[in-house]
């Protein structure tokens, strides 16, 4: 019984995993505000009633796609961190992270998109997208984390008028970390993804051709906005 249910559910993860691969390619043909569940069935050669029971509606086939496309950029984040040296300065762990961010972004611009592009109209995504939405924000928190451990994290400066929020976002983000430091770097992750989104919807195209070290420097002034200490 076991070997019969174990062969069930690896066929099921199979067709889960030709379901989203034929949306993932319909995304990049036509874009997620076309996504049809009774195209992705044709291409797989499915009655469209057999995909209803992997994915009912249009609406949970998309959440499975950002789920996907929020994991693997989180995963590459980790990974990245990971694989810094355990010597590694800390501002040097953060333009690791950043530089597979933008390297993931590049190499993937339609899952990119799904996250980070235009909202699809009627589609509001669920509780189940912000744990895998939050990856990559967590391994900056725990950069700055370690880096105020070891004495290389600065407070930026905070005025009274967003104490209260700074409050706000520490509480929910951070509660060991100061708020300055908290707010810093809320604006830091809204602009190192509105560098990224400029080169993969190509704003930047005919402005800057140096988009490596253009995009190396805006790291480093960045993770000096959220307080990291360039020195050793």
């Amino acid at each position: 019984m076991t070997t019969i249910r174990g062969a069930r559910d690896r066929a099921r993860a199979e067709v889960t995993a030709a379901i989203k691969d034929a949306a993932r390619r319909q995304v990049a043909s036509e874009g997620a505000t076309k996504l049809s569940l009774r195209a992705v069935a044709r291409e797989l050669g499915m009655v469209s009633s057999a995909l209803y029971r992997y994915f009912p509606s249009r609406d949970e086939l998309l959440t499975a796609l950002i789920i996907d496309a929020y994991d693997a950029l989180g995963e590459t984040a980790e990974s990245a961190l990971a694989a810094a040296p355990a010597a590694a300065r800390s501002t040097d762990r953060w333009a690791a992270v950043c530089t597979a961010v933008r390297a993931w972004a590049l190499a993937h611009p339609h899952e990119y998109a799904l996250i980070y592009g235009s909202p699809v109209p009627g589609y509001t995504a669920p509780q189940d997208t912000v744990g895998p939405a939050a990856r990559v924000g967590t391994v900056m928190i725990s950069i700055l984390r370690d880096a105020r451990a070891t004495g290389r994290l600065a407070l930026p400066p905070l005025g009274a008028s967003l104490a209260a929020e700074g409050d706000r976002l520490a509480a929910d983000l951070a509660p060991d970390l100061p708020p300055a430091v908290v707010v810093a770097l809320v604006a830091v992750w809204a602009e190192l993804f509105g560098l990224i989104s400029f080169e993969v919807f190509g704003q930047f195209n005919r402005i800057v051709e140096e988009r490596d070290a253009f995009y190396a420097r805006a790291v480093d002034r960045l993770g000096y906005e959220a307080g990291l200490i360039r020195r050793p």
